[in-house]
């Protein structure tokens, strides 16, 4: 049996979002994660297995390791064409990871309601090998490895050359709330006016990585943008958030640098 899955987002009664692929395990699996996880890491699994079972085209309960290898090497695409930065080819080690991390998931699921023929997760922990010295203990090493990269660091120069670059006030305040505090674009774009505090030059973070509230210090400049912006720039708008677009709506991802279009 084969089976083309096909992403539907829907809203739920209390106005949530679910997502289904058209298969009644799967589906079951992704509002099994909807209890457990934030939206975006739903949605995020919700594509990864899109993208598993679009590439692998077999029903999910006759799926292989061997599949899985397939589909491993196909994400990893062409061999004679690399990147530069990292002498790569096809999707980034990470994303594969993470693919094979919503899999793994998924299948670790199906064995646990014990009602379909999956006895075993088909995802590979690892390839076996051995160590070297006396021992020669088999270890497991991991199918897709992952660099262990740090964070580049931009210079002073660099950081006065991207804000003078910005053209509005609003786009300033914006990266200087990423830049000299620390904030994350999803944290800067769900920010609202009630959560800056002024007299403490500190902002509240309401919705954090993984649901997490914090308050973060920042610097003098940013709400020194935020005040060029509030009495310049911002329109009349109903919406509680402190970045808004021309219209007034929220200001969405791509913002940042597009001008208050």
């Amino acid at each position: 049996m084969t089976w083309s899955p096909c992403l539907v987002r829907a809203s739920g009664p209390a106005g949530e979002v679910r997502y289904a692929l058209g298969h009644r395990l799967v589906d079951r699996y992704l509002a099994f994660v909807a209890g457990r996880a934030r939206p975006n890491t739903v949605r995020a699994i919700a594509f990864d297995l899109k993208a598993f079972f679009s590439v692998v085209g077999r029903d999910p309960v006759v799926v292989t390791s061997a599949d899985v290898l397939d589909f491993v090497a196909a994400q990893r695409g062409d061999r004679s064409v690399v990147r530069l930065a990292d002498r790569e080819s096809g999707l980034s080690a990470r994303t594969i990871a993470r693919r094979l991390a919503s899999v793994s998931g998924f299948y670790a699921y199906v064995v646990a309601r014990g009602d379909t023929p999956v006895a075993a997760n088909p995802v590979p922990r690892g390839l076996a090998t051995r160590r070297q010295g006396a021992s020669k203990r088999a270890r497991l090493v991991p199918l897709v490895r992952v660099p262990k990269t740090l964070p580049r660091v931009l210079t002073p120069g660099e950081v006065r050359a991207l804000v003078s670059a910005l053209r509005t006030a609003r786009d300033r305040a914006m990266v200087e709330a990423m830049v000299l505090g620390g904030l994350r674009r999803c944290e800067v774009l769900g920010l609202t006016l009630d959560d800056l505090l002024v007299a403490e030059r500190r902002v509240f973070i309401a919705e954090g990585k993984g649901g997490h509230q914090r308050v973060v210090p920042v610097s003098g400049r940013f709400f020194a943008s935020v005040g060029d912006y509030l009495d310049l720039e911002r329109p009349e708008a109903s919406a509680d958030r402190l970045f808004v677009v021309l219209k007034g709506s929220p200001a969405g991802p791509a913002a940042v640098g597009r001008g208050p279009r």
